[in-house]
């Protein structure tokens, strides 16, 4: 595993050209948005070098959620039949049109952390709240307010999803959300798509995960990722996160 990336944007892309695409249309998706050679290197990174927890939802005795963070480990340890529970519970949350499901790293969670010393994921947290990252995101959303990046590496394995939903925080701190995709031959078929709901709940938009794609969005609007079919040839890998403006340090 290489101990140091060479993290950079594509020196030729222009915000200026997607400015217009975002405040018109409150999404706009941005092809090639690393250098190849980081987009490459981010991909190998995702797909072999990363110690994948399950994330899912589940109701606590109060009433509010608990998200379950389980690695290899801890499904191990619980049993097949435990598991299994809790996989029906989820199923059954998912009917009502909630839940999720899906492998992740948490990257802000384990960089405050100090998970993993030394691993090169860490490099990519700092890059996503560097200046050169921030700026580009603050010049295509028309936020100067923007001060930090959240991201989670995810990983949407046959079966995974998130079903429709909108995300909570913009009349706090979350200004955009951002996908960044690293997937590599794609099937429509197999599912995993980023969907869009219009006020009818019919499809608006719905695009195929891609590789080197940023995709920039407002989380007011219903979204959704489509479940990973079952013959699926491959995972679903990306980084997701939001461009928010609460105060450095908070």
């Amino acid at each position: 595993m290489a101990n140091e990336i060479e993290l950079r944007l594509n020196p030729g892309l222009d915000p200026a050209a997607f400015a217009p695409v975002y405040a018109r249309d409150k999404l706009v998706r941005i092809p090639d948005v690393f250098a190849p050679e980081t987009a490459e290197a981010i991909e190998q990174l995702l797909a072999r070098h990363l110690k994948w927890r399950l994330v899912f939802p589940e109701p606590t005795p109060g009433g509010r959620e608990n998200v379950a963070i389980l690695s290899q480990e801890d499904i191990a340890s619980m049993g097949r039949q435990a598991m299994a529970e809790r996989m029906q519970a989820v199923m059954q949350r998912a009917q009502n049109n909630y839940g999720y499901l899906y492998q992740a790293y948490p990257m802000i969670q384990a960089y405050i952390s100090g998970w993993d010393p030394g691993h090169p994921i860490h490099q990519v947290t700092e890059f996503l709240n560097s200046p050169e990252f921030l700026e580009f995101g603050r010049a295509v959303i028309g936020a100067d307010t923007i001060t930090k990046a959240d991201a989670q590496a995810t990983l949407y394995a046959r079966g995974n999803f998130l079903t429709r939903h909108t995300d909570e925080g913009h009349d706090l701190e979350r200004r955009a959300a951002y996908t960044i995709g690293l997937t590599r031959k794609w099937e429509p078929d197999w599912g995993g798509l980023l969907t869009f709901f219009d006020e009818n709940l019919d499809i608006s938009r719905a695009f195929v995960p891609r590789f080197n794609v940023l995709s920039i969005f407002d989380g007011r609007m219903m979204h959704s990722v489509s479940p990973v079919s079952p013959f699926a040839g491959t995972g679903r890998y990306q980084i997701t996160g939001w461009f928010r403006d609460d105060p450095v340090g908070g």
